[in-house]
This record gives C-alpha cells, structure tokens and sequence, in this order.
C-alpha cells in the first residue's frame, strides 16, 4: 500500500509542477521564493505546513490581507485560480514537496472539496 501511495502521490507530484507552471510562477517564481515584501515565498514557508487549511482555501478560493510567512507580513491579493479540485491538491502536493519543504500527508481532492469558503 506505502509503494502505491508513494506513486499516487509522485504522479500528483508531477501534475501539480505543470500547474505550477502554469499559474503559480509569475507571482512565486520558479524557485518559490515569490517576491520580497509583495509575493510570499512557497520554498521553506512555516505558513503552509502550519496552515494547510488555508493554504488549499487560498488557492480554491483566493486570498486577501495580511498573513504571515517565515516572520515578514504580507498584504496582497491573490485571485482564485479557477482551479478544478484534483488539480489544487496536486499543485499543494508539489509545493508541500519542493524547494525544503516536506509533507508526509498528500492533499487528496476530497480534502479540497471538503474546504469551504469561510
């Protein structure tokens, strides 16, 4: 069972870094560093393991006002992607999992689902 969610979860991996691509890089950068005191950075962020709820509410839904990362407050807007479920757990499986980070539970599209706007 661990073998065949480590392949789910490197597949979502995959998947989640051509969405990343996509719609994340303009504003995060490519290396998830975002963009000092405008983009929060992604790459070794203690927001998203310690607000993963909010994280996934974020991207489903966009996200404005101040939050806090790494110790800096940033007060930004960021509009909803208009992303499908599947695809907003696989691009956090690839944040969760890139650039220092490290998650050892996959975001599933029915965690997504799950999360309100509220």
């Amino acid at each position: 069972m661990l073998f065949f969610q480590d392949k789910e979860l490197e597949e979502s991996i995959q998947r989640g870094s051509e969405i990343y691509q996509d719609f994340c890089i303009t504003c995060h950068q490519g290396t998830g560093e975002g963009v000092a005191n405008t983009f929060p950075p992604l790459a070794g962020s203690d927001y998203l393991l310690t607000y993963r709820e909010e994280s996934i509410r974020g991207i489903k839904y966009g996200q404005q006002g101040e939050l806090m990362v790494n110790g800096v407050t940033y007060n930004n807007t960021m509009p909803p992607m208009g992303l499908e479920e599947e695809e907003i757990a696989d691009v956090m499986n690839f944040i969760l999992n890139s650039w220092g980070n490290a998650s050892d539970e996959m975001v599933t599209p029915t965690e997504v689902e799950l999360i309100s706007e509220d």
